[in-house]
């Protein structure tokens, strides 16, 4: 079985990391991390046109980038782009209404890709607190200053834990919760997750001797109870974001050319996973200190990477891989388990929803407008946004729509 030479550009996880004063607070326009300000996908606040001039939406402006598979991250009116430029992972600040470099900063890489093409980071960078958090494609995690880019701290984690080479480098973006990052390292000696002081990169806990995976951790409550759900290799695990310890554990994944990518999405009190590979989906019960699976299916949907969109209690993803065989835009019932209605794509996608709205980003560049509706499959427009692939993770703040492919950052209204 062949894997995506693209998967592991979306396990990018970004978080929100606190600490100490703050040159700038995120508000609700926002995407500081991968997939939102609450990583599941959904923008805050946004007020979308319901459709575009056949020339589509209006390009604001476009800015070259170096090699990546992530997305960027946006707080205000600034723009972070995480890349590779020649032998440097690069972190550069835009400003969000023209693209002018407002400050860029990096540091040596030497990472070669083993099976893809791309020497690029694959994590989207993580804004919270006046702090810009990368993790790098050989495990550098980094913290830099928003306002100015100076450098606050570095860790070499490959270094410090010895984790074992990865299909595609390191792909799960870290997550933030308090004045802890948390990271699928995926390292030796349990040092699966790792815990670090946002402030100073300190190592505050390591657990578990889990294989790290390429979706990103989410931090929840479940019966006033904190968990940090990491999706790792083979588990789903529960751990105590503010020590490490682990309350449960769940399998998920096989052995084998397969990866885990998509992130874990909450339903209620359930996370929802999905994997390709003949994984399928998995819904689990979280409890304060138990997990219990409500069911298992295959069929209903089986995400490469995409992570679903929950919105009124259904789930809106999409089914196939980008490497080959039908890909399809699926909405079904959990609770149910019955699919209402299917949408063939002519290509991979990815998903944002906002104002009631999916954006559905194929990876040809071919954006689609649909309505979040369950009863049907309602496209309100089309636009072709690149001619190219546009595989990274795509981003929409303040009605801005910011997309890439392998060179070239493009910014879109669409307000």
């Amino acid at each position: 079985m062949r894997i995506s030479h693209h998967v592991c550009f979306f396990t990018m996880i970004a978080l929100t990391a606190a600490g100490a004063a703050v040159p700038y607070s995120l508000s609700a326009g926002d995407w500081p991390q991968i997939l939102g300000p609450e990583r599941n996908g959904i923008a805050v606040d946004e007020k979308l046109a319901d459709s575009w001039p056949k020339s589509g939406p209006k390009q604001l402006w476009e800015a070259p980038v170096g090699s990546a598979y992530g997305g960027v991250a946006v707080a205000g009116n600034t723009v972070i782009v995480f890349d590779r430029r020649e032998e440097n992972e690069t972190v550069t600040a835009l400003a969000a209404d023209s693209g002018e470099q407002l400050w860029t900063q990096g540091y040596p890489s030497t990472y070669r890709p083993q099976i893809e093409d791309s020497n690029g980071p694959r994590c989207v960078p993580v804004i919270q607190d006046g702090r810009v958090f990368n993790f790098g494609a050989e495990g550098v995690l980094a913290a830099w200053d928003f306002k100015t880019g100076k450098p606050l701290w570095t860790r070499k984690t490959h270094a410090d834990f010895s984790p074992p080479d990865a299909y595609f480098g390191v792909g799960s973006t870290p997550v933030v919760d308090g004045k802890r990052i948390l990271v699928n390292v995926g390292g030796r000696s349990k040092a699966g997750v790792v815990a670090f002081d946002t402030a100073t990169g300190k190592t505050l806990w390591s657990s578990t001797n889990d294989a790290a995976s390429y979706s990103s951790p989410i931090v929840m409550t479940r019966d006033d109870t904190r968990h940090a759900l990491v999706l790792t290799r083979f588990h789903l695990v529960s751990l105590d974001p503010a020590t490490g310890k682990e309350r449960f554990r769940t399998a998920f994944g096989q052995r084998g050319p397969t990866v885990n990518a998509a992130n874990p999405v909450m339903i209620g009190d359930e996370v929802l996973l999905t994997a390709s590979y003949g994984i399928g989906s998995k819904l689990v019960r979280v409890g304060k200190d138990s997990a219990q699976t409500t069911w298992e299916d295959d069929p209903i949907l089986s995400s490469q990477y995409t992570t679903p969109i929950i919105d009124n209690g259904l789930v809106y993803g999409v089914d196939g891989r980008q490497d080959g065989g039908s890909v399809a835009l699926k909405c079904f019932d959990p609770e149910k388990r019955e699919t209402l209605w299917t949408k063939p794509l002519t290509n991979y996608a990815t998903l944002i929803a906002a104002d009631g709205k999916l954006l559905v980003q194929q990876t040809d560049g071919l954006l689609r407008l649909v309505r979040l509706d369950g009863t049907q499959y309602d496209e309100l427009a089309t636009a072709a946004l690149f001619s190219s692939q546009t595989r990274p993770l795509p981003a929409l703040a303040n009605g801005r729509y910011y997309l890439r492919d392998k060179t070239t950052l493009r910014c879109f209204d669409l307000r």
